[in-house]
């Protein structure tokens, strides 16, 4: 072998036992054995158990926190009575829309609709308030029970204002029912739960306290409980309690800036107990909720509002229009005529003046003080049920009877009326029924209507969107000639629309 080789070769045995060794010996100060190095070891043989201690006294005694034992005893006391009341409701159905175009062409769609939320059930029998807005245009509705039981239900009766509804739950009872308590008596910081079917998960429970009263969200949904009580979506409809395990309200909102995936922010609203107790009796016992009716359209009174009409009063509600034999014209009420106050309590906005009428009964009279271009007035108003006519000039005209009744469709390309639902700032100022939007050229509502036009009811029945405007209007328009009252600059006009001949 040739010497520069072998020199070579034992140069290169020389550097790799020297790496080798050094190598070694690294290793093994992290603890590690040769035989691991070079692979005589399983990996998991180095392992060494712990020496370990877990401590088995708590902190502290019961003895030393008693009082918070105790209140930790009775919120679960509190739990296991209110919790068996309470009951996931689950919808399922098909919902139908129409729309109209420009042209006046009928558009129908159709979709189906599942839903969730919460109940609570207030009688023996079985019966459960819930929110309207949980069932509404559902046709199947099924409640599930504490004991995981599920069982169908029915609906008796609602309220689409309050956003109540009654349903009938179809099984055998007696069923548990909680208690309707006194809302009048709640105080601003009262301890609060809320129960309900939080994002379909089931009964949840949460606590809180009461952070504002007489909130509104709508003007609809007015005079309110604010509560910091967590409440998601699914809780619609679950009872919010008092430490006697009292309803005090029912959940119906929550205050969320992502409307597309809302949660809990903190806020959260609820019906006041006495408002649902008062629907609840309405409904079982007449199957529907009896409100008053004045018959006016108000704003509140705004700078430009007392501009205009050179009003220099603090108080007060401003007459946009009044309804044609409603109680208001009876009573000699007119546009431009400012309300101050019902049965001596001042009126702030329109929207208490509202309530006020709505909690009246029908046939009552109640004393309105009216300011009319600088002078004071007192005027007599009898109160009226809502959507029921007062006098007979404003019953609908004599309908149509030949034939049979063309289909829906039909029905609304025929008139021809395009509309839309109220802004937020349109409804806070009073405002109530559709827009009209756009008329079809050959419909039999283009020389009658214009755009711009505020439709307030149909036949006396008062219009809350534009899904019950095509609804009320394709019944009305089937057998008999239709009155639209509306409003188009400042005033209240009677439009009729003529019957839809029916087909030989």
């Amino acid at each position: 072998m040739n010497p520069s080789f072998r020199r070579l070769l034992a140069l290169l045995a020389v550097f790799f036992t020297a790496f080798v060794a050094v190598t070694a010996m690294k290793t093994c100060r992290t603890g590690v054995s040769l035989r691991e190095i070079f692979g005589f070891s399983k990996s998991g043989d180095h392992f060494r158990p712990e020496n370990y201690s877990l401590p088995d006294k708590p902190p502290l005694a019961l003895g030393d926190v008693e009082l918070l034992a105790r209140l930790n005893d009775e919120y679960a006391s509190l739990t296991q009575a209110v919790v068996p009341s309470v009951v996931s409701i689950d919808t399922a159905g098909v919902r139908t829309e129409h729309m109209l175009d420009l042209w006046g062409r009928a558009r129908e769609r159709q979709y189906p609709t599942q839903g969730q939320g919460s109940g609570v059930i207030v009688t023996k029998e079985g019966h459960v308030v819930t929110n309207h807005h949980v069932i509404a245009g559902q046709q199947q509705i099924q409640v599930t029970l504490h004991s995981g039981k599920v069982l169908p239900a029915h609906l008796i009766g609602e309220d689409t204002l309050l956003d109540i509804a009654v349903l009938k739950i179809d099984g055998d009872g007696p069923f548990d029912p909680l208690k309707l308590g006194d809302s009048s008596e709640i105080k601003v910081g009262q301890m609060v739960f809320a129960v309900g079917n939080s994002f379909g998960l089931g009964e949840t429970v949460t606590q809180g306290i009461i952070s504002a009263k007489e909130r509104s969200i709508s003007d609809n949904q007015r005079d309110l409980f604010q509560t910091d009580a967590a409440i998601n979506p699914g809780n619609s409809g679950g009872p919010l309690v008092n430490l006697r395990g009292e309803i005090i309200g029912i959940n119906v909102a929550i205050y969320s800036p992502d409307k597309e995936n809302p949660g809990f922010q903190g806020v959260g609203f609820s019906i006041p107990a006495n408002d649902v107790k008062e629907a609840l009796t309405q409904i079982l016992e007449r199957g529907r909720p009896i409100r008053g009716f004045l018959g006016v359209q108000m704003r509140d009174i705004t700078p430009s509002v007392r501009a205009s009409l050179n009003y220099d009063g603090e108080d007060g509600s401003a007459v946009l229009g009044v309804s044609p034999g409603s109680p208001a014209q009876a009573a000699g009420l007119q546009p431009r005529d400012i309300v101050v106050s019902f049965n001596d309590k001042k009126i702030k906005s329109a929207a208490q003046l509202f309530k006020l009428v709505q909690n009246t009964r029908d046939g009552d009279s109640v004393k309105l003080g009216v300011w009319r271009a600088g002078q004071s007035l007192e005027l007599t108003a009898v109160i009226t049920e809502s959507g029921i006519s007062g006098t007979p000039t404003a019953q609908a005209p004599r309908g149509t009877t030949q034939g049979r009744t063309r289909d829906v469709q039909e029905i609304l390309q025929a008139i021809g009326i395009e509309v839309r639902d109220l802004s937020v700032p349109e409804r806070m100022q009073g405002f109530r029924g559709v827009v009209v939007t756009g008329l079809a050229p050959n419909g039999l509502a283009v020389n009658q209507l214009k755009p711009g036009d505020l439709i307030m009811a149909v036949n006396n029945t008062h219009i809350s969107g534009a899904n019950d405007f095509f609804l009320n209007l394709a019944g009305s328009a089937a057998v008999q000639d239709t009155i639209l009252y509306v409003v188009r600059s400042e005033k209240v006009l009677r439009v009729i629309i003529p019957a839809i001949p029916r087909k030989d």
